[in-house]
């Protein structure tokens, strides 16, 4: 770890930022433990940037790694840096985002799973999430109703008529 956050050091030092791009793409894969730990000594080293950068080379990873990740944070208190990382994940196609949830909520991370549905039902169309609810199998589809009601009850009923709509059972 220290010996990626020296490597950032000296690239950003050396204005080689392209390389130092790279290093975070690797960073990424890193075990999802590691995450938090690794935020502290970035912005100890002052590069808070890199950061942000990180978590959106994560958002990016197959959907077991973005949940572990962000199952990760949580767990270390990183409550902020988790919900950036769920919202830069509501990018990701219908289906992935609905595999992330249902490994976030198989991890015993519900409020993860309510978070990133609750971000997807805010920025995708009703009828996006009537399509992640139909590949999302049972479970999905009330994580997916209490994240719409909780977004508001507009949003919860605009999701409703798109589910009747598009007939995913259980409505």
């Amino acid at each position: 770890m220290a010996g990626a956050v020296a490597q950032l050091i000296r690239l950003r030092a050396e204005g080689r930022g392209g390389e130092a791009h790279v290093v975070l793409c690797e960073v990424a894969a890193w075990p999802a433990p590691r995450l938090p730990v690794l935020a502290v000594a970035l912005y100890r080293a002052g590069l808070a940037a890199d950061w942000a950068t990180l978590l959106w080379e994560v958002s990016s990873l197959p959907p077991a790694g973005f949940a572990a990740a962000a199952g990760a944070l949580a767990a270390a208190g990183r409550e902020a840096d988790c919900g950036l990382l769920l919202r830069q994940g509501v990018a990701r196609p219908a289906a992935e985002v609905a595999e992330a949830v249902l490994v976030l909520d198989r991890a015993g991370r519900e409020r993860e799973a309510r978070d990133l549905l609750g971000a997807f039902v805010r920025v995708r169309t009703p009828q996006e999430a009537a399509e992640l609810a139909g590949t999302g199998g049972t479970r999905l589809l009330p994580l997916l109703l209490e994240a719409a009601r909780e977004v508001s009850v507009e949003r919860e009923w605009d999701l409703v008529h798109a589910l009747r709509v598009a007939g995913v059972p259980g409505v």
